[in-house]
């Protein structure tokens, strides 16, 4: 059970740490200068931000669920997973960690344009919110894959998770817009001061978790490949 709730807040916090990332900071500013246009009315702020969350979160959810039940319920694959998944775990921790502290990288950018997709949901409405949330939840940039496809799913199939663990990750990315929705709600005048805290607590939120995954997956790499502890 402590490793189970263990997991979960790991879910989240990587839901964090992506939504923060640069990449994806920059659709979640793209997304909160689309909810702040109805800044005159704080119910519709708040609702454009909920609907943004609802929309990452039911994404992930669904992504999520499709990968983790798809690599447990495989003929042969949950066996498999069972025998070796302590000696990949160590690997991806590792991996994870240092494409946090930018020791590596994948070539490319996000492959949906941000201003194209607000202008898209502008023309939605305030349903428009909902739209923006799960068509940015599907613009991986090379961080938020690595944290999503090397971070999360293996951590969620360990824990034979498929929905909760994606629906807490779902949500953290999504945590920034509904603070900044509930700013511009009830005080816009401190917007801009809450965004420059973001970007200096982004790099040593990502720094320090990513340290502690390559603590961690080289403990296990260790211990279940090595044999050593």
């Amino acid at each position: 059970m402590t490793a189970y709730l263990l997991g979960a807040v790991t879910a989240l916090w990587l839901g964090v740490l992506t939504s923060v990332s640069p990449c994806p900071l920059a659709t979640n500013i793209a997304a909160v200068s689309f909810i702040g246009r109805q800044v005159n009315s704080a119910s519709r702020v708040l609702l454009s931000g909920l609907l943004y969350a609802l929309g990452r979160l039911v994404v992930y959810v669904l992504l999520g669920a499709l990968l983790v039940a798809g690599l447990v319920g495989a003929p042969g694959i949950s066996d498999l997973l069972g025998r070796y998944m302590n000696q990949l775990l160590g690997p991806l921790l590792i991996l994870t960690g240092m494409l946090m502290l930018e020791l590596i990288a994948f070539g490319g950018k996000g492959w949906l344009s941000g201003e194209k997709l607000q202008g898209f949901a502008e023309r939605a409405g305030l349903w428009g919110a909902l739209l923006l949330g799960a068509l940015f939840a599907l613009a991986f940039c090379p961080l938020s894959a690595g944290l999503f496809f090397v971070g999360l799913v293996p951590l969620a199939v360990q824990n034979s998770s498929p929905l909760l663990y994606p629906a807490l990750y779902g949500a953290g990315t999504a945590l920034p817009v509904i603070f900044f929705a509930f700013v511009m709600a009830f005080s816009a005048a401190s917007l801009g001061k809450a965004f420059g805290k973001v970007a200096t607590v982004e790099k040593w939120a990502r720094r320090v978790t990513g340290s502690v995954f390559i603590v961690v997956g080289v403990f296990l790499s260790l211990r279940f490949i090595f044999e050593v502890l």
